[in-house]
């Protein structure tokens, strides 16, 4: 008695939950047999493939009993399901309609999809207006019309999903935006692929000898066998190779033609043609070639000397670290291993991988002053350059106690030590400033008093020691000249040297015009079919058509 005074809200509480139980058990009892006996909405044997997913999700979440007990309590069980019928064909022609709007918006390619939606809108708005009397709340209903009815939606609902789930791929951004990302990843890989095969074909044109260029040392060559005693070198040189008071160049080529317009271009531009002594050197198989091409004319009374690399005892394997690495079973696989990915493995340095690079015509420059023990200054020029104007102003450049005079070529960040060499590696880093400028070879005016007092090819025999494997910088000449002449180099006005005529076609024909030395790097040479035409005529200008052997090979003009 104390205990329900002090709780008198409790024993209520629990005698109307006890009656609360009561009564579902009861309604169960009732209605679970007249729900049994009539036709499921969603039954599996029907209307499973007809509700709408939210309808599906609820069947399969275990409630049919609540859902069966709702639609016994309904004063028509069929008007019941003919409503639900109704509403989920109304909700799919909605849906169908707004696809079809969405697909136009899209602007497909194809307006297949648009369609099709669109007909599917009106074929299910059309199945509800024929149906409508069905849904009249006055109309009577029987069993058979509410299973027709179903029977319709039902197909139809089918095909709307299978058209969606079809169309999933144009209307799912996260989809589009994947299949989008394959594709730009896949013409990124086919794009990589053709740059490849682009510069490997490149790289093919440019080392390759045209025709009428082999022809010609060819005919030269043949000149040099039938009449020998024309040009044996005199046994006494002229004074004039080793006086120093003279303006000597000095020309390392294998190209016959491309020597002969070096020497011509500098010959007719010179002032006094007689002051200037060229030094051209070349291979042991050229060597008959450039004899015979020089001297079958004057030349304005220059001087011109024809020798071979193999007339310098001293540049041996002992003596020059380019030959002795060419002798090691490596560096050989790394040139001559005839497998296609090796070239083109690295688009970026694949010229690099070209044997020419080890040749010592291009090594060469590193030995002016053992080469030319007597003169003080010596101007050096790539074969593929045109000199333009006298260049005896060079010879007055106060040096400054530089060994190198050179034209430099960064501006911004282009062009700077840190794209020729590894500063990761620890001597470079500790050496050399990343972000110092770069220069130009091609057209180098070289002190060499001051070499020799800098002892400059020793510290490029220590460098070129060190970098046996690679690992310092890529094999050319540049990155060794950078080094060697690292803060030796005296920078010259920039008409003195242009540089880029064999690749870089928007170089303007006012800074060309006002150079002293304009030079063709790059792989379109202008005695190759693929030179650039706008600057071709600057090279063509200077070659000697009259001569019988340019004629006899067909060069074009």
């Amino acid at each position: 008695m104390r205990v329900s005074n002090r709780n008198p809200d409790r024993n209520a509480t629990t005698r109307r939950f006890f009656l609360l139980v009561l009564g579902v058990f009861a309604a169960a009892f009732f209605l679970l047999p007249s729900t049994t006996t009539a036709p499921a909405v969603g039954g599996k044997d029907e209307g499973s493939s007809s509700l709408s997913p939210s309808t599906s999700d609820l069947f399969s979440s275990g409630l049919h009993f609540v859902r069966r007990s709702l639609l016994a309590a309904e004063s028509n069980p069929l008007r019941a399901r003919a409503e639900l019928i109704r509403k989920q064909l109304g909700d799919h022609t909605a849906v169908a309609g707004a696809y079809a709007s969405y697909a136009r918006r899209l602007k497909l390619e194809s307006s297949k999809q648009a369609r099709l939606f669109a007909e599917l809108a009106r074929n299910l708005s059309n199945l509800l207006a024929a149906h409508r009397p069905l849904l009249d709340p006055s109309a009577p209903l029987d069993e058979a019309s509410v299973r027709g009815f179903e029977r319709g939606v039902k197909d139809r609902i089918r095909a709307a999903r299978l058209l969606i789930v079809d169309a999933k791929d144009s209307f799912d951004n996260q989809l589009k935006i994947q299949k989008l990302k394959d594709t730009i990843f896949a013409v990124n890989e086919q794009l990589s692929k053709a740059k490849k095969a682009g510069a490997f074909s490149s790289l093919i044109a440019a080392k390759s000898i045209p025709k009428s260029l082999h022809c010609l040392a060819m005919r030269l060559m043949e000149e040099r066998i039938a009449h020998p005693d024309r040009y044996v070198d005199p046994p006494t040189p002229p004074p004039e190779l080793e006086d120093p008071k003279l303006y000597h160049y000095a020309i390392f080529s294998d190209n016959v033609l491309a020597a002969s317009v070096v020497v011509n271009s500098a010959v007719r531009n010179s002032r006094e043609p007689w002051k200037h002594v060229f030094h051209v050197v070349t291979d042991r198989m050229n060597l008959g070639a450039m004899q015979v091409m020089f001297r079958t004319k004057d030349y304005s009374g220059a001087h011109i000397e024809v020798k071979a690399v193999e007339d310098y005892k001293f540049l041996n394997s002992s003596y020059v670290p380019v030959l002795r690495q060419l002798e090691s079973a490596n560096l050989q696989r790394f040139y001559f291993e005839n497998k296609l990915e090796n070239a083109t493995k690295d688009t970026t340095n694949m010229k690099f991988r070209n044997p020419k690079y080890l040749s010592m015509l291009n090594h060469l420059r590193f030995y002016l002053p053992e080469m030319y023990p007597k003169l003080h200054r010596i101007l050096f020029l790539d074969d593929d350059v045109v000199v333009q104007r006298d260049l005896t102003g060079l010879w007055k450049i106060d040096m400054d106690g530089k060994v190198n005079g050179a034209v430099e070529t960064c501006f911004g960040s282009f062009h700077r030590y840190a794209q020729y060499m590894n500063f990761s590696h620890p001597l470079i880093k500790e050496k050399f400033n990343p972000k110092a400028c770069g220069w130009a070879y091609g057209m180098n005016f070289f002190d060499l008093d001051a070499w020799r007092k800098e002892k400059c090819t020793e510290q490029y025999h220590y460098w070129q020691n060190l970098n046996e494997n690679r690992t310092l910088w890529k094999l050319g000449t540049l990155p060794p000249g950078l080094i060697t002449f690292y803060s030796t180099t005296k920078p010259l006005d920039k008409s003195w040297h242009v540089l880029g005529l064999g690749y870089n076609p928007s170089i303007s024909m006012e800074e060309i015009n006002n150079a002293a030395v304009v030079h063709f790097n790059g792989n379109m040479k202008p005695w190759l079919d693929i030179a650039m035409n706008q600057f071709r005529p600057l090279w063509t200008k200077y070659v000697d058509y009259e001569m019988e052997f340019v004629h006899q090979c067909n060069f074009a003009a």
